[in-house]
């Protein structure tokens, strides 16, 4: 809609559009010069014409009311209640652009949530505060993973989230352009594993409208700021599907007639895409934490896609989603050479888990990483044209992916993880585990430190 005579406006300031019958409709300003304002409908534009509309404006962008009676209600993308409550009665109001942490306040990430996947705990560590996208593709069972996660997710000393500090903890799900299928099985994990009193969830589904799915992930994540860092609640952000998201933003910046960059997405888009992934984090001297788990679609299972791409460059590593182990039903099935944690030194160092969690994370890292080396080497020269070391080596990686990644659905705790590495690597000679301590190594293969330690 193009405004004329409007003189005291801001950009993103919202707009009330009112009709002579029916609800308001909700806008925003998108641009603005001396004469005109140009307002983005929220809503549908039937029945908006000239002479009968009126235009309202607020003032200032968009807000959010804020209480902690946000614990157990549901949204739509734009914040307004779907579950046939009241309105939340406020304590307090704030902007969803979000204020950025102050990089002097901002704390490391250090405390890690242990999530009963193996290939996650052990080699690809989360700590609260961190942002660790999930890289999935069509068809393959992310919104399963992030499920489990949030069943089974225990603190680093530990302690189960959802049990024993269910007042600390608390979960905010932003659904963005998925199926109502793909919603309600999310819906029905809250409800299973009794965390809906501690959840709020936003949704806007994919017959909802496009411009509300650039809203969604920033009221959703103005209410984690709030009882993060108002309340000092632990919090776990999950967006899905972020690749969504992105193409709700091609859609409106070609519908702007804006300058396309890559595969015809805006220039813009990593900006845009950093300003939702660094609201995560921690704040020195209060308890607190907002970490985010987004998932999104690799279109062709392409990681190099602009949507993965700028992702990667953000976020603090990310957690790679396989075809070829899913075809294997192996699951969960993630990729651990693709998949990385930057920040899992800072939660597994000295006191934090076993002091033998870096060198095993390493050494399996290596066998695997050559036993597919090998795997597409045997495909040439046959099994009779490796030498029996190499063979052991790519055994290896069949166990590896067989009996660490392919846990199923059932949770292991983080010493049932290490356990389990180490049973793998006590099939290959001492003298080969090379990332190792000596005392390490002959302390899990029960021997005494100097005996044929390796």
């Amino acid at each position: 809609m193009f405004v004329e005579g409007v003189r005291t406006v801001s950009m993103g300031e919202t707009v009330e559009i009112l009709l002579p019958d029916g609800a308001p409709r909700r806008g925003q300003v998108i641009e603005f010069s001396d004469r005109f304002a140009v307002v983005q409908v929220l809503d549908e534009s039937t029945g908006i014409d000239v002479r009968s509309t009126r235009i309202r404006f607020s003032g200032s962008s968009a807000r959010m009311a804020l209480s902690l009676d946000l614990l157990g209600r549901r949204f739509d993308g734009a914040g307004t209640p779907i579950d046939g409550l009241p309105p939340v009665v406020p304590e307090s109001w704030k902007t969803i652009a979000g204020t950025p942490i102050n990089p002097v306040a901002r704390e490391k990430p250090s405390r890690p949530i242990v999530t009963g996947i193996s290939a996650i705990d052990g080699l690809n560590t989360l700590l609260r505060g961190q942002k660790l996208p999930i890289f999935s593709a069509a068809g393959l069972p992310a919104r399963e993973i992030a499920a489990q996660i949030l069943r089974q997710a225990e603190t680093g000393d530990g302690e189960r989230i959802p049990s024993s500090v269910r007042n600390t903890f608390a979960v905010v799900f932003a659904a963005m352009g998925i199926t109502f299928r793909e919603a309600s099985a999310f819906l029905q994990e809250f409800d299973r594993g009794d965390s809906s009193g501690h959840t709020v969830v936003f949704l806007n589904l994919a017959d909802d409208p496009t411009i509300e799915r650039l809203l969604t992930p920033r009221f959703a994540l103005t209410a984690a700021e709030y009882l993060a860092f108002d309340h000092g609640f632990d919090v776990l952000v999950i967006l899905t599907d972020m690749t969504g998201y992105c193409d709700a933003l091609r859609e409106i910046a070609t519908a702007r007639e804006e300058i396309p960059g890559r595969r015809s997405y805006p220039g813009y888009m990593y900006t845009d895409l950093a300003s939702i992934y660094e609201r995560a984090g921690c704040i020195r001297g209060r308890p607190g934490s907002v970490t985010q788990l987004p998932i999104l679609t690799m279109p062709d299972d392409d990681i190099t896609h602009p949507v993965p791409d700028l992702t990667g460059y953000i976020t603090e590593g990310q957690i790679v989603l396989s075809r070829d182990l899913h075809r294997n039903n192996i699951y969960p099935p993630i990729d651990v050479l693709p998949s990385l944690s930057r920040l899992m030194n800072l939660g597994i160092g000295a006191g934090k888990t076993r002091e033998d969690h870096r060198g095993l994370a390493d050494q399996l890292y290596a066998f695997y990483a050559r036993g597919r080396e090998l795997r597409r080497l045997e495909t040439i020269v046959g099994e009779e044209g490796l030498l029996e070391s190499d063979r052991r080596l790519r055994q290896f990686a069949d166990a590896f992916e067989r009996e660490f990644v392919g846990q199923g659905a059932l949770g292991r705790s983080l010493e049932e993880t290490l356990k389990e590495g180490w049973k793998l690597l006590r099939r290959l000679p001492k003298e080969q585990l090379t990332r190792l301590r000596p005392e390490h190594v002959a302390k899990y293969s029960g021997e005494e430190p100097g005996r044929n330690a390796g």
